[in-house]
């Protein structure tokens, strides 16, 4: 697999990482941890070397089953996790110094390592300064216990202000053919900045496969139960968009899947999503995606079928929306 750079950051990586969240977290009941190291492991064997985890995945189980699976091969992979929640019995943000510093030796131990490739403020915390959180990442680079500086769904404002501290790496918010925020005021400041772009959910949290409709039933354990998104109504609204890929996706002989990751590929060539999977051969198709070139029409018709469709339903709730480009 082609690699690609993150930015000006000089951290290379493939131009498909994998998200490894689904394997324990958000999405029903988790693996067994010996399919979710085969999986992992398969995913390095076909070329991926960027690897994304975080310690509120589980919570902690991600991380742990990442190094565990990652652990023999840690020198060919990048491995990125993220701070910034209260876990336990607090609830919401927290981003103090301290606490940063203690997820950082936390997550080292459970991802069997001693440098953390990139390191992510999961959500932007409003009770702590942007700046003081990046200097003490910066502190952490310093030390050599991180080597990159992440943000994830963090405003323009937020943006700049962190990097003028401590160099941002990448950004890490979700982008997809049927979440296209980011094009407005994020991927010119991005570009302008040399920071790295990798879009979470790039197939929708599975929607953009074509695998769900309005009839789909959900795990009482899956979050996409409470997604505006999701709702039966808004499924059945959504169809048309799912419909419109997969004609495209008969047409250049692919899977939507594969026409949804290709056309990320081709907005930036500094961007990198990590779609996750549990099965192995949706792994195998995903990164079928990297061979795939979308010529100018074929990105001319994309964007012609995403302007005449609406995209029905917000993708949080109102409580969680608030925790989004602050």
């Amino acid at each position: 697999m082609e690699t690609r750079e993150l930015g000006s950051s000089g951290l290379q990586v493939s131009a498909l990482g994998l998200g490894c969240m689904g394997l324990t977290h958000a999405y029903g009941t988790p693996v067994e941890t010996r399919v979710g190291i085969e999986l992992i492991r398969a995913a390095v064997e076909q070329g991926v070397t960027l690897f994304d985890t975080a310690e509120v995945y589980g919570p902690f189980t991600n991380e742990e089953l990442v190094g565990q699976a990652l652990a023999p091969v840690r020198e060919k992979v990048a491995i990125a996790t993220k701070f910034g929640f209260a876990i336990g019995g607090a609830s919401g943000m927290d981003s103090r110094p301290e606490h940063i510093r203690e997820v950082a030796e936390a997550s080292l131990k459970r991802l069997k390592t001693d440098r953390i490739d990139l390191f992510y403020q999961h959500r932007v915390d409003p009770a702590v300064p942007i700046e003081d959180v990046a200097g003490t990442v910066r502190e952490l680079i310093a030390e050599g216990k991180v080597k990159h500086f992440g943000l994830s769904e963090a405003s323009a404002d937020t943006i700049r202000r962190a990097h003028a501290v401590q160099p941002v790496t990448a950004l890490q918010s979700e982008y997809s053919l049927w979440w296209r925020e980011p094009e407005q005021d994020i991927l010119p400041l991005l570009e302008q900045l040399g920071i790295g772009f990798v879009p979470f959910s790039p197939l929708g949290r599975g929607f953009l496969t074509g695998a769900i409709d309005a009839d789909t039933t959900f795990d009482d354990k899956d979050f996409r139960q409470g997604l505006p998104r999701f709702s039966a109504q808004a499924r059945q609204a959504n169809q048309a968009l799912v419909e419109a890929i997969a004609a495209i996706a008969r047409d250049k002989g692919a899977s939507p899947a594969q026409i949804a990751l290709a056309w990320l590929l081709a907005q930036k060539p500094w961007i990198v999503p990590i779609p996750g999977t549990t099965k192995l051969h949706r792994l195998e198709e995903n990164l079928a995606a990297a061979d795939i070139e979308l010529s100018i029409a074929d990105l001319q018709r994309i964007d012609q079928v995403l302007a005449r469709i609406d995209v029905h339903g917000a993708r949080y709730p109102e409580r969680l929306a608030k925790q989004i480009n602050r």
